[in-house]
């Protein structure tokens, strides 16, 4: 394939075709063979730490190696069983009314048993240093509400995927097939009234849409038949002043979900959530089953082996506590000090484009410059561990089941506890053995764990333009973030704040506008794109190659040729098309392929580069190439 035909397949073709998926994922490629590597690392330090080999000398981790045990020691988890689980099944089971059920609210939640209570604690987004109440949704088994929409293609096939999947496991906890598939067709019944009024996830993706401030009375008004002043006095010790409430629609219908007349529908949610929210810490057998839907719609074939699994299981509450020992033994100081000064200079290109700006009046590039000058960049890993760490004790006299119950009461009383309290800006929101980065525009940060900092991203050896090209890129990708449709809406302190001329927002509405007609509808293994759900993460991508690519530019030894080549190597993928389908629907990134070559052809210097004529594939008339950043 020629380069000025397709410039992604061009770049990528050969390796696509010598690839292959674990059969364990629904995907691999530039990302995932970092991950898979990083993986590979922790399954064979871990069982040496679990034979005693080079045990590191740190409470947090030896809590882990405990977990650790537990998780792998198949025989005492098939001895334990089902008898934990069956036990909260029969709890629940017993409630005999709605009225009953909501008697029992607060024990459940501070048991950390499921309860039909999405309520949670998060920043305000108006005030971005407190923490408030927030009012979610029950989730749907579908992964996206447009699956719900008569004739869609997977949408029956999924549930009765589900179906297929779920029966078994009721099964298992000593259902006849006759009860378990009544207790289906009724979860099966809330799950369409849940569906009708929930966001949809392009709706999600709009985050200052999602802004719906309650009184506290307002909004328990609303919601009459949940004794919701007893549960928050319970759990918060007083009543909040404030909900936020993104799930409007869901929340004006509580008596769909909250109601004597659904409570046949949600007991049996409730019923059937229990016993599939535990299957990854009982038997293996349950594990594997209760992963079953969720590898049919990815169209993964296999479970992970007994060892990853139990790795992960234990990984979980210690995710963090292992992330810095990997990064404390895998990055070094030399790459983190060159990663900061590229963040540096990204942020001193970014201002330069934004001083040179031309349709921006100056008083929002003022403030724009103001936002970018705010930013606080992570590199690497955090300096300290979360205290609550530290409290995960491990027991190893006691079963795993107990354990966990023991580890997720601790985490339930921990999100409770932030509410009414100021944000931590200090803790990350992933581990630094995490091959990924982010934006969080709440806190105006952006956050690059030391796992994404290495080859086809980052390395010494490489050019400096392919540097920038891979690095570079993300980086200043998640610079623009701070000015994507989402980042936008939010001010120099992470607060929901207009800070546009209102001329200004027009154009760059204009300007978002032409980049989700760029992907709207494009073909992506036999689905359409939609241009809308992925606009945030397609406008930082633009931002990202534009400011990396000034950057590059700046170097004596400058290369365009090796700048686009590896942007286009670091997308590489190759992945399971129920997988992409799925992710077509729910995703806010674009497909890997259509993130090079269509954001590629927005750039004169990739035509000059590769000699695209008016006649290749890849050409784009250059009225129709887009900047914003």
């Amino acid at each position: 394939m020629r380069r000025q035909d397709d410039f992604y397949e061009a770049i990528n073709g050969e390796w696509e075709a010598q690839a292959q998926i674990p059969d364990d994922k629904p995907r691999t490629g530039g990302f995932n063979d970092l991950s898979d590597t990083i993986e590979e690392l922790m399954l064979t330090t871990t069982a040496q730490w679990q034979a005693g080999e080079n045990v590191p000398n740190d409470v947090v981790l030896q809590n882990f190696i405990k977990l650790h045990r537990l998780t792998a020691d198949q025989a005492q988890r098939n001895e334990v069983g089902i008898a934990p689980v069956q036990a909260i099944v029969q709890k629940i089971n017993d409630l005999k009314s709605f009225t009953e059920y909501t008697q029992h609210l607060t024990e459940f939640e501070k048991l950390a048993w499921p309860n039909a209570m999405p309520f949670g604690v998060a920043p305000d987004f108006k005030d971005a240093r407190m923490n408030v109440l927030w009012a979610d949704a029950l989730g749907t088994i579908l992964p996206d509400t447009t699956y719900y929409a008569p004739g869609h293609v997977k949408g029956a096939e999924l549930l009765a995927a589900y179906r297929k999947t779920t029966l078994p496991i009721l099964i298992k906890f000593g259902y006849s097939e006759n009860d378990a598939n009544d207790l289906l067709d009724k979860n099966i019944a809330l799950d369409a009234r849940i569906a009708q009024y929930v966001l949809s996830n392009e709706e999600n993706a709009e985050y200052a849409k999602l802004y719906h401030p309650y009184q506290w009375d307002q909004f328990i008004e609303m919601v009459k038949n949940l004794p919701l002043a007893d549960f928050m006095g319970a759990m918060l010790g007083t009543q909040p002043d404030i909900v936020i409430v993104p799930e409007e629609r869901f929340w004006q219908h509580a008596d769909q979900f909250y109601s004597e007349e659904a409570w046949p529908l949600l007991k049996a949610h409730l019923l059937i959530e229990t016993m599939l929210s535990y299957t990854s810490i009982l038997t293996d057998e349950l594990r594997v089953m209760g992963g079953a839907y969720g590898r049919m719609i990815s169209g993964t074939p296999e479970a992970s082996s007994i060892p990853k699994a139990a790795y992960y299981l234990a990984a979980g509450p210690f995710n963090q506590a292992l992330g810095l020992w990997y990064a404390r033994n895998k990055f070094s100081e030399e790459a983190k000090n060159d990663v900061e000064a590229k963040v540096a200079t990204m942020i001193e290109v970014y201002k330069e484009r934004l001083q040179n700006n031309t349709w921006l009046a100056d008083q929002t590039r003022q403030k724009a410059i103001q936002k970018l000058d705010k930013i606080v960049a992570h590199i690497g890993y955090p300096a300290t561990l979360p205290q609550r760490y530290y409290d995960k004790i491990i027991d190893e006299n006691q079963s795993l089941f107990d354990n966990f119950q023991r580890l997720s009461e601790q985490s339930i009383q921990y999100a409770w506890s932030k509410w009414n309290q100021p944000v931590d800006r200090t803790e990350w929101h992933m581990p630094a053995h995490m091959v990924n980065a982010y934006y969080d525009p709440q806190q105006n940060q952006i956050v690059f764990p030391a796992a994404i900092l290495q080859a086809p991203f980052y390395d010494l050896q490489q050019s400096s333009s392919a540097n920038y090209g891979g690095i570079g890129a993300v980086i200043a990708h998640e610079i623009s973030h701070a000015f994507d449709t989402n980042g936008a809406s939010f001010d120099e302190n992470g607060s929901l704040n207009n800070w546009w001329l209102t001329a200004d927002y027009a154009a760059f509405e204009e300007r978002t506008q032409a980049v989700i007609n760029q992907f709207d509808g494009l073909d992506s293994y036999g689905v359409k794109v939609n241009g809308k759900l992925t606009v945030s993460e397609n406008v930082a991508d633009l931002g990202g190659l534009s400011a990396a690519l000034a950057a590059a530019k700046r170097d004596d030894d400058f290369s365009a040729t090796a700048f686009f080549i590896n942007w286009a190597t670091i997308w590489r993928m190759k992945a399971r098309p129920e997988f992409m389908q799925m992710m077509a629907s729910v995703d806010v990134h674009g497909p890997a392929k259509l993130r090079v070559n269509v954001q590629v052809a927005n750039f004169d210097e990739f035509f000059k580069a590769f000699d695209v004529q008016t006649e290749d594939r890849m050409w784009r008339d250059p009225s129709a190439r887009i900047q914003i950043w």
